[in-house]
C-alpha cells in the first residue's frame, strides 16, 4: 500500500495579488476588521503608510500550496487521506501590501514514512524577491478505512 507519494524536495507554488476584496472578505469572515487592515487613513501614519494584508490571510495561501500537493499524490495512488496537524515556526518578516503579487514555495523538508508523517518548509516573497512570511507544515497521511 502506498500511503505517501512524496519525496523530500518535492515543491509546489502558489502565486497571487493580494486584491482589495481579498483583504475585505477575509475580515468580514473572520470579525478582523483591525485598522492595519481596513483603514488606509489610520495606517498613513504608520511607518508602513499603507494597509497591509491579515498573517492569517497569508496563512491561508500558504494552506493553498499544502492543497496542491495533497493533490498531486492523490493523482498518482495513495491509500490515505492527508490531514493538516499544524503550522509551525510561522514569521511575518514583512509586510504583504495591498497589490502585493506574493508566491508561496510549498517544499518537502522531512518524510516520515513510520508515523505517515511530513514536514514542509514554507516560504512566501512578495514580487520584488524579499522574504515575508515563513513557516513550517505537518501533513498526517491517514490510512483510508476499507
Amino acid at each position: 500500500m502506498t500511503y505517501m507519494n512524496v519525496e523530500i524536495s518535492d515543491q509546489v507554488r502558489f502565486s497571487k495579488t493580494v486584491s482589495e476584496s481579498d483583504v475585505y472578505l477575509f475580515a468580514g469572515i473572520t470579525g478582523d476588521l483591525s485598522g492595519n487592515h481596513v483603514d488606509e487613513e489610520f495606517m498613513r501614519t504608520s511607518k508602513y503608510g499603507r494597509r497591509i494584508a491579515h498573517g492569517a490571510l497569508i496563512i491561508g495561501f500558504m494552506s493553498t500550496t499544502s492543497t496542491m500537493l495533497i493533490e498531486r499524490s492523490l493523482a498518482k495512488g495513495i491509500d490515505s487521506t492527508p490531514v493538516s496537524l499544524g503550522y509551525d515556526r510561522i514569521r511575518m518578516l514583512g509586510p504583504v501590501f495591498l497589490g502585493d503579487t506574493i508566491t508561496v514555495t510549498y517544499t518537502v523538508a522531512e518524510v516520515d514514512h513510520e508515523r505517515l508523517r511530513t514536514r514542509a518548509k514554507i516560504e512566501v516573497v512578495n514580487q520584488r524577491g524579499e522574504l515575508v512570511t515563513v513557516g513550517e507544515h505537518i501533513l498526517k497521511w491517514v490510512p483510508r478505512v476499507r
